[in-house]
């Protein structure tokens, strides 16, 4: 008996299969890296009370932000203006006042909270917000655990 790969139908269409008749799929492209300029901010951290258990809205926990914006910085840049930017400074305090404000379940809606509030705010095109919870009440031993989006105009 032959093992060479077999053609499945599919719908009218033929796809190759091999041994095992597994789809074959090609490769994806390579990325391009982003080339957009950026600002990192890493580390903001402040006691929220966010989860689903009443315990953690009860007690708090650390909460850390990593954010990086992405935003034309040419202009900012060639006349040394900070009103031209995003002032990190302002950034960080809009995001400790989300982490401390109202109580949510999910880190998922925390990280959506502060990417539109900064969208809004400031002149970004785009934002990746990643939200750390490195004491979530977890019966396992782990050193973190975060929720990362990226959320465009």
């Amino acid at each position: 008996m032959s093992r060479l790969p077999r053609e499945e139908a599919d719908g009218g269409r033929l796809r190759a299969g091999d041994r095992a008749g597994r789809q074959h799929v090609p490769a994806a492209p390579p990325r391009v890296p982003d080339r957009r300029d950026r600002i990192n901010l890493l580390g903001i951290g402040a006691v929220g009370y966010h989860g689903v258990l009443d315990q953690e809205k009860r007690s708090g926990q650390p909460f850390f932000v990593d954010l990086v914006m992405y935003l034309d910085l040419s202009r900012a840049g060639a006349e040394d203006d900070v009103a031209l930017t995003a002032h990190y400074g302002e950034v960080a305090e809009e995001v400790r006042d989300i982490v401390i404000g109202p109580s949510v379940n999910l880190l998922e809606t925390l990280a959506d909270r502060i990417a539109r509030r900064l969208l809004e705010r400031f002149p970004l095109e785009a934002v990746e917000v990643t939200v750390h919870k490195p004491k979530a009440p977890i019966e396992v031993t782990f050193s973190d655990v975060s929720v990362t989006i990226y959320r465009e105009r």
